[in-house]
């Protein structure tokens, strides 16, 4: 019988041993870090304080970005430690905690894009259902139900990653802890494991990006009959960066799970985590507020006061 010894702890990596190189990516993760901050920061203020946008939209808006504070604090604070201070250590419990918290916010972060989307298309195809459809009750029970869906989705993955044993190398490729590189250090049997990523990623997730592909084709082609060249463009401004950053976020995501235990370069897995992990919540405030004529204009109402 093997000799194994059980590991306690993880060392996660940068994405360079060079210094100079290393205060770089710790300034540059800072900045995307402290922009989205202040950008869902604004966004959160300007919604619940301006009364004329209390619309569904707006709602579910306030509630992407106090998500994607969440979302973005739970990886970039500890990479800037790991950069800067070159401190590697990450316990077991902290390791599940910070795996609990990604999925958990990257799921969620997926059915509020999902709940934007049949927002919209309520709002364009059926607008004189909308109050009805989209009342405040039916929101908040959408809002609950993707906080729940996400923790329990996080639990399910977390669970089923930490029954397993490490007893290889500690070393976690990458510059969080997340479930690949964790399935490359195990010497359990990770089968059940993969097929349960890939049921997830597939069915799950590619079921909500199918869902709200299909939501904008028939938004676009309800905005194609629109009269006016003007009001086509705004609709179509507002729709394709939305489906540009829900694709990022879900080809990335795709790219990393469906081939959970592949031996690709550490630097591509560590980039390609970026695009789920930090992209998403640092475009989102760029996208729904210096985009969103609604927005600039109910910040200048609470400046004048």
């Amino acid at each position: 019988m093997a000799n194994y010894t059980t590991v306690t702890e993880f060392l996660l990596l940068g994405f360079s041993d060079v210094w100079e190189l290393r205060v770089l990516h710790a300034m540059l993760f800072l900045l995307m870090y402290l922009t989205t901050l202040i950008g869902n920061l604004l966004i959160v203020t300007v919604t619940t304080f301006d009364k004329s946008i209390h619309t569904p939209m707006y709602f579910f808006l306030r509630n992407l970005s106090v998500l994607d504070m969440c979302y973005i604090s739970v990886t970039v604070p500890k990479a800037c430690v790991i950069l800067l201070l070159n401190n590697r250590v990450i316990s077991i419990v902290g390791c599940a905690a910070q795996i609990f918290l990604i999925i958990s916010c990257a799921a969620a972060e997926l059915l509020f894009l999902t709940i934007m989307a049949y927002d919209r298309y309520v709002a364009i195809c059926h607008p004189l259902h909308y109050p009805v459809i989209m009342n405040p009750h039916v929101c908040v029970q959408m809002t609950l139900a993707s906080i729940f869906s996400g923790l329990i989705y996080a639990g399910v993955h977390t669970s089923n990653t930490f029954r397993l044993s490490f007893c290889q190398s500690n070393v976690i490729h990458q510059f969080f802890c997340d479930i690949p590189p964790l399935l490359k250090l195990s010497c359990s049997d990770t089968f059940i494991n993969e097929v349960v990523i890939f049921f997830s990623a597939v069915v799950i997730v590619g079921g909500f990006f199918s869902f709200i592909i299909m939501t904008y084709s028939r938004i676009f082609s309800a905005v194609l009959k629109l009269p006016t060249r003007g009001e086509r463009g705004k609709a179509f401004s507002t729709c394709i960066p939305h489906i540009l950053m829900v694709t990022v976020l879900v080809s990335s995501v795709f790219v990393v799970y469906l081939n959970p235990t592949s031996n690709s370069p550490t630097i591509q897995d560590m980039i390609i985590a970026v695009f789920y992990s930090i992209v998403p919540p640092f475009l989102n405030p760029i996208i729904y507020s210096l985009r969103n004529k609604q927005i600039k204009e109910a910040v200048r109402r609470i400046m004048r006061r």
